[in-house]
C-alpha cells in the first residue's frame, strides 16, 4: 500500500459515519507542517497569515506552539473580531476603508491595543481620522513597502501591485507623516515578497521555465535584501523604537529569516499545504487540508460523477487554480467539463472500484479559501476525529 493510498484509508475509517461533501484537517500533517515553518524560521517569530486558516481553532492551536507569534490578518472586521474573541497581537495586512470599522478601533482601549493598521498613503491616515466619530484611542500603524523585483529601468516589473513606497527615501517621508500625526504610532514595516514565496520553481515537466523562476528568484532575493535594509534603516531614522519588520512567506521562509533586517516572518499556507505548494525546491510539506466529495453516478466504464467540487481559487484563471483530485491516486477531470458547480466527471481506472457513496478526496488550490465552502472541519488524528471546529464561515463571518 502506497503512503497515499494509507491515508486514503484513515481517512475513510475516520469519516465513515458522516457523509460527504465533508473537510478534514489531518492534525500530524498540520503540526508537522508548524515545526518545519519554525525549523525554517531560523528563531524568528513566525506569525499567522489567518487568510490561509480561517478557522479559530486552528489559530489558537499552532499560536499555542513555540516559534509562533502574532496573526496576520486580512480585513479590519477580521482583527476586530480576532482581538474581541483574546487575540492581542493582529496585524491588518492589507488598507482598508471599514470606517465604522476605524470608529470602533479609535473607540476602545483593547482593540486599539491589539490591532495595527496598514497604511501607504497619507491619504488613508486621513480617512482614519475621519473616521475616528470621536475616540481618541491611539491607532498603531505599520508600512508596506513595496517588493516587486524592477527590471530594464522599470520597464518589466516582477511581482504584486501592492504598496506604491518603493525606495527608502519614500518610506520615511510616510513615517515622518505619521509620526508628526497626533493619534497614531508608527510601529513596523512589512514587505510581502509573493514573486518568491508564493511561485513555486519546480514546475513539472517544465524544467527550462522552472530554472527561469529560480534564476529570477534568486536576483529578487538580492535586490530586495539590500533595499529592505537601506528601507528599515531609513525608517528607524525617523522611528528608533520600531516593534517589527515583518517579511517573507511559506515559500520562502529560511531566505526572509537570513535578513538581519527582518525581526519576524509571515506564513500561513504551509499549515495545510495546497496544491499551489507542491512545486517549491525549497521545502516539501504534507497536505493537511482535504475535503470530501459523493460519487452519486457511474455514467460508464472508467467514469464516476461526484457532488459539485468545483470550487475554484483566486488568482489568474488556470488550471492551476482548481482542486485536484487526490486520493483515490489516479482520477482526473474529464477536460471537456472539469470540476462543475454541482457535479464533476472523473476519469481513470480507478473509478471502476469507486461505489455509489463512496468519497473522492480533493486538495484546494489555495489553502484558507476551502474553508468559505465549508461550516465546519473535522480534525484528524491517526484514523479518528478527535474534534469538529468552526470554520470562519460556520461562525457566521465571510469577511470577503
Amino acid at each position: 500500500m502506497t503512503p497515499r493510498a494509507a491515508d486514503r484509508a484513515r481517512y475513510d475509517r475516520a469519516t465513515a459515519e458522516l457523509d460527504a461533501p465533508v473537510a478534514i484537517v489531518d492534525l500530524d500533517a498540520f503540526d508537522a507542517n508548524a515545526a518545519d515553518l519554525v525549523r525554517r524560521a531560523g528563531g524568528k517569530p513566525v506569525r499567522v497569515a489567518s487568510k490561509s486558516v480561517r478557522c479559530r481553532a486552528l489559530l489558537e492551536r499552532v499560536l499555542a506552539r513555540e516559534g509562533f507569534a502574532g496573526i496576520m490578518s486580512f480585513t479590519l472586521d477580521e482583527s476586530l473580531w480576532l482581538a474581541r474573541a483574546g487575540f492581542e497581537d493582529v496585524l491588518l495586512a492589507y488598507p482598508s476603508a471599514d470606517r465604522p470599522g476605524f470608529g470602533e478601533l479609535a473607540r476602545d482601549p483593547k482593540l486599539a491595543a491589539a490591532v495595527t493598521v496598514m497604511v501607504d498613503d497619507v491619504a488613508q491616515l486621513d480617512l482614519i481620522d475621519a473616521a475616528r466619530a470621536g475616540g481618541t484611542e491611539e491607532v498603531r500603524v505599520c508600512l508596506e513597502l513595496d517588493t516587486a523585483l524592477s527590471l530594464l529601468g522599470g520597464r518589466i516589473r516582477v511581482g504584486a501591485r501592492r504598496s506604491p513606497l518603493r525606495e527608502p527615501a519614500e518610506l520615511a517621508e510616510l513615517a515622518r507623516s505619521v509620526v508628526r500625526r497626533p493619534g497614531f504610532r508608527l510601529v513596523g514595516i512589512m514587505a510581502y515578497e509573493g514573486h518568491v514565496a508564493g511561485v513555486g520553481d519546480a514546475v513539472a515537466g517544465r524544467p527550462l521555465r522552472s530554472r527561469a523562476i529560480r534564476l529570477m528568484q534568486a536576483a529578487a532575493r538580492r535586490e530586495l535584501a539590500e533595499r529592505r535594509a537601506a528601507v528599515v534603516r531609513a525608517v528607524r531614522a525617523v522611528a528608533p523604537d520600531l516593534e517589527f519588520v515583518n517579511g517573507g512567506g511559506t515559500g520562502s521562509v529560511q531566505h526572509t529569516a537570513a535578513e538581519d533586517a527582518v525581526t519576524e516572518i509571515a506564513a500561513g499556507s504551509g499549515l495545510f499545504v495546497p496544491r499551489l505548494f507542491d512545486n517549491y525546491t525549497s521545502f516539501s510539506g504534507r497536505p493537511a487540508a482535504l475535503f470530501a466529495q459523493p460519487v452519486v453516478r457511474r455514467p460508464g466504464v472508467g467514469v464516476v460523477t461526484v457532488l459539485g467540487g468545483g470550487y475554484p481559487a483566486s488568482g489568474a484563471a488556470g488550471p492551476d487554480r482548481l482542486p485536484v483530485p487526490y486520493l483515490p491516486e489516479g482520477l482526473r477531470y474529464d477536460p471537456q467539463e472539469g470540476p462543475g458547480e454541482v457535479q464533476t466527471p472523473l476519469l481513470g481506472s480507478p473509478a471502476d472500484d469507486l461505489r455509489i457513496g463512496d468519497k473522492v478526496w480533493f486538495r484546494h488550490a489555495k489553502a484558507g479559501e476551502l474553508c468559505e465552502r465549508f461550516e465546519s472541519l473535522h480534525l484528524v488524528e491517526g484514523d479518528r476525529i478527535t474534534a469538529t471546529v468552526p470554520t470562519y464561515r460556520g461562525e457566521g463571518r465571510t469577511f470577503l
